[in-house]
């Protein structure tokens, strides 16, 4: 009965996560192969690519914003009801997305809507993710949380697989049917998976630590000002740590795109394929990661990934520059698939064990949400940024991956590996 009920717990996580992650990534992809002409219409390519990267890392902003409002529902009312609500957020966003007139259309109200549907993605993620986290963190038995706590990680994989998947079938399509209608067929389809998604989360009971905060009358009044009060630290601790996971993978996954088709050649296909392998292979090797932390630690295994990504930053472009696909791949794989792996698996789980029960929800959002602000969204933009004022050089780029792993080891210094402590123990 209770391996029934796990299943059924990492199922629910995963799935919910996988499908709010598919809309975002969707859009990611898109700004960079459909609106920057569509919408964002502009003379100068570069100023078009880099306003749709805008639209891109405005919902990253708004995303603390949905944190404490749905982290509030989730400390105070719980984790169940809070994921049916972001669930239905991000996929009514997402197909109206795929309704919209461009710009050709309705002029600059195009632009205008789509940003507010971003917007409105935005404020659901920034609650969906710690939900789907605690699901699976709060059922664990203290021996496999790391497992446990990687499986909602995937999500973010399988999401981006997903929407790199879809679009990369479109864009078998002519190239005037792909930006007339081909482009939109994702978005609209993802009503299917909101629906499955909310079905599959139906009949889940709250978490075990919720349940003991309300038995116990834990429950925070205000969990935002709760958290501020006594937790900021860790908060803090949790925007550090994040940047590390969120930079060089909006660099791998989504800028890459743009870089590699416009400005070293590479064919679309060629490079929405790099990026699909690398994906398949980093979901095959989070779970992994999650149990391997249930031995050694998540400290030492997001350390270990943080220096890796350190080594790599400059060989990552060496190779994408000789010009060859089979070299993108393996550049592509070894960044997105393999060294960003045990990052991401630990992260959330390290994060859930730095937190109280009463104020869980809201602390991992904030710091997840708020790290994803400032170094997730903007990567994009930063690195065309980078790109246009230093002639088309990477070595800035690469220098900002560099600084974002020494941010979040120094931010993780003094975090304890918790693997043998019971969750509900004092945290921090």
């Amino acid at each position: 009965m209770e391996k029934r009920i796990s299943k059924k717990i990492l199922v629910a996580s995963l799935v919910g996560s996988s499908i709010e992650w598919f809309d975002y990534f969707l859009y990611g992809t898109v700004a960079a192969l459909v609106f920057n002409e569509l919408f964002f219409h502009s003379e100068d390519p570069t100023v078009g690519l880099m306003l749709a990267y805008a639209s891109f890392a405005l919902s990253f902003f708004i995303r603390p914003l949905g944190g404490i409002i749905f982290s509030h529902i989730g400390d105070r009312i719980g984790r169940k009801k809070t994921l049916v609500l972001t669930l239905s957020l991000m996929g009514g966003g997402t197909v109206l997305m795929g309704l919209l007139p461009t710009y050709s259309t309705i002029g600059v109200t195009a632009p205008i809507l789509l940003i507010i549907l971003r917007l409105i993605q935005g404020l659901g993620l920034g609650g969906e993710w710690g939900g789907a986290l605690l699901l699976a963190v709060e059922y664990a038995p203290k021996n496999k949380r790391g497992f446990f706590g990687s499986i909602p990680q995937m999500g973010v994989t399988i999401g981006m697989l997903l929407g790199t998947l879809a679009l990369s079938i479109m864009t078998l399509l002519p190239e005037n049917s792909f930006m007339t209608w081909g482009w939109r067929v994702p978005f609209l389809l993802s009503a299917l998976l909101v629906f499955f998604g909310l079905w599959i989360r139906k009949g889940i009971d709250e978490t075990p630590s919720f349940r003991k905060a309300q038995e116990k009358g834990e429950i925070a009044k205000i969990p935002f000002i709760e958290t501020i009060r006594t937790h900021w630290k860790e908060v803090l601790i949790a925007v550090g740590a994040k940047v590390v996971e969120t930079a060089p993978f909006y660099i791998f996954g989504t800028f890459i795109v743009s870089y590699a088709t416009t400005q070293l050649g590479y064919s679309r296909t060629v490079t929405l394929n790099a990026v699909t392998l690398a994906t398949i292979i980093t979901t095959i090797l989070i779970p992994y990661m999650g149990r391997l932390s249930d031995t050694f630690g998540r400290k030492k295994l997001y350390v270990i990934g943080t220096c890796l990504m350190i080594i790599y930053a400059f060989p990552y472009f060496w190779l994408i520059h000789q010009h060859s696909a089979v070299l993108l791949i393996v550049a592509t794989v070894l960044g997105l698939g393999i060294i960003w792996a045990p990052i991401t698996a630990v992260l959330g789980t390290m994060f859930s064990e730095i937190f109280k029960s009463n104020v869980r929800y809201t602390g991992i959002t904030l710091g997840y949400q708020i790290g994803a602000a400032v170094a997730g969204g903007t990567a994009p933009l930063v690195a065309t940024a980078l790109l246009k004022a230093y002639n088309n050089s990477y070595v800035p780029v690469a220098l900002y991956i560099i600084l974002a792993s020494i941010i979040s080891l120094i931010a993780i210094w003094s975090v304890r590996d918790r693997k043998n402590e019971e969750l509900d123990t004092e945290a921090a």
